[in-house]
Parts: C-alpha cells; structure tokens; sequence
C-alpha cells in the first residue's frame, strides 16, 4: 500500500508560479513511477507529467513542457511539480498518483494509489 498526500495548491495570478508537493508513505520502489494529473470542473481527469523514483525516467505533456518541471528527492518520499508562467486555463484540481507495476505514462488506469488532491486556481 502506498499513501499520497498532496500540498501547495493555492490561488496565484497568471504568470505567477507554485511548486506542487506530493509525499509518499508505505511501500515505495525503485521502479515505481509517480505521476501528476489534473481535473477541471466539468473535464476528465488529464496527464500532466511523471517520473520513476530511480529518476531515470521522465514524460510530460507537451502543453507543460516548457513550463513544468517533475522532480523527486527520495529521501523525503516526496515528488514535487515546479509550475512557471502559469494561465488561468491551469486552473484545476491537481492529484498525484502512483503506477506500482513501473509503466507510468498518460494512461490514468495505470496508476494504483491516488492522492486527495490540491486545487491550483489562477486568476487572469
């Protein structure tokens, strides 16, 4: 069983920016691959970006990738999302999420365990 408890969401203005934290407890591997999704009222629940704990593998969204960072310190259990130039169209609830079987990717069925969520609100 892994545990998934996300902080750091808060309201910020466009442009702005917020790093996203995500601290595991439990059973964490190697070749487990954390992920970030987000929902937007009314949207499905949307891939943004993972990384394998081992930090050899990395994917985002091409929407993010050029504002977005996805980082791990093993240490503290915890991956962070690091999210710069931020547009109100960010705005969403923000899950981590963890793939045990080490496939990751966009797939939402992939993952296992499910953080609570943290809401990103960003103003224009």
């Amino acid at each position: 069983q892994v545990q998934l408890v996300e902080s750091g969401g808060r309201l910020v203005q466009a442009g702005g920016s917020l790093r996203l934290s995500c601290v595991a407890s439990g059973r964490t591997f190697s070749g487990y691959i954390t992920g970030w999704f987000c929902q937007a009222p009314g949207k499905e629940r949307e891939f943004v970006a993972a990384i394998r704990w081992s930090g050899d593998s990395i994917y985002y969204v091409d929407s993010v990738k050029d504002r977005f960072t996805i980082s791990r310190d093993n240490a503290k259990n915890t991956v962070y999302l690091q999210m710069n130039s931020l547009k109100p169209e960010d705005t969403a609830v923000y899950y981590c999420a963890v793939d045990a079987n080490g496939v990751g990717g966009p797939v939402r069925s992939r993952y296992d365990y499910w953080g609570q969520g943290t809401q990103v609100t960003v103003s224009s």
